[in-house]
């Protein structure tokens, strides 16, 4: 079976795995699921992400690693943006992506027009990179593009701004709404059921966010499990709109293994009934 795994706030906060979460994830492996991340988190580059979880005890391959950054990679590549300049408004994780899809990220300090502004979580943000951006769009006529909109992302010390927080200055200056590339945007879990060789209904995603995981999973025909380690509570649940509802909730990654061999074994059910 194939799980999706969003990250902060599933497997970890900050860098703090959750309790069981890689034994957790290892025990998924070991009974022979194929395990794919995807966060809209920009900050860091697939490599990085492979490293993180490597340390956390969590051996993986940057195949299997899906990030917003690394989406907006993919979609400038598809309409034909290589050789073009960027302005990253992000992390050093946003820039190495936007360099691997091909492009020229654009130095703040760089006098000639970028061709795109691409926004995410950047934890560095001033006045000065914001007035950049703002010059860029509404002046030079650049395409915005954000990777995500999430407005906070779980923490050890609590929720902190995420992505959305970002991207929403620059489109409040410049009256620009961006491209928006990452969750619940369909164009990451597309690229991971063509690479996993799979139809949407024979997957599941496991998230925390239900305006961004599971709607966006449930939008493109995904099974959904909800955890609660990172921003939904319990006492959200009975309150969410039907298209955010979640098929399965878990209090933590622990009872994920179980839940994915009843799947699992449904599905070999299933399968077995229709070759009759």
């Amino acid at each position: 079976m194939v799980l999706v795994f969003d990250l902060d706030g599933v497997v970890y906060l900050g860098n703090t795995p959750l309790p069981g979460a890689i034994e957790a994830l290892n025990a998924l492996a070991n009974d022979g699921h194929a395990l794919y991340f995807l966060t809209n988190n920009s900050t860091r580059s697939r490599a990085a992400y492979v490293e993180k979880l490597g340390a956390m005890g969590f051996a993986t391959h940057t195949d299997f690693i899906m990030t917003s950054a690394f989406a907006t990679g993919l979609y400038l590549r598809s309409i034909g943006a290589e050789g073009k300049r960027v302005l990253v408004v992000g992390e050093s994780g946003l820039g190495e992506e936007m360099t691997l899809a091909g492009l020229q990220v654009v130095s703040y300090d760089d006098p000639e027009p970028a061709d795109y502004v691409v926004a995410g979580l950047d934890r560095g943000l001033t006045y000065a990179r914001l007035l950049r951006a703002h010059q860029e769009v509404t002046e030079r006529g650049a395409i915005f593009i954000a990777t995500n909109r999430d407005a906070t992302y779980p923490h050890e010390e609590g929720e902190i701004p995420g992505g959305g927080a970002i991207v929403a200055p620059i489109e409040c200056s410049t009256g620009v709404r961006p491209i928006t590339i990452g969750k619940p945007e369909p164009h990451a879990w597309r690229r991971i059921l063509e690479l996993a060789g799979v139809a949407a209904a024979g997957a599941l995603m496991v998230g925390d966010r239900p305006e961004t995981d599971i709607l966006g999973a449930k939008a493109l025909g995904f099974g959904t499990a909800l955890v609660l380690t990172g921003v939904a509570r319990p006492e959200d649940l009975p309150l969410l709109p039907e298209d955010q509802r979640p098929d399965h909730v878990l209090a933590d990654l622990r009872e994920l293994p179980a839940l994915a061999r009843r799947l699992a074994e449904g599905v070999s059910t299933a399968h077995s009934r229709a070759e009759r």
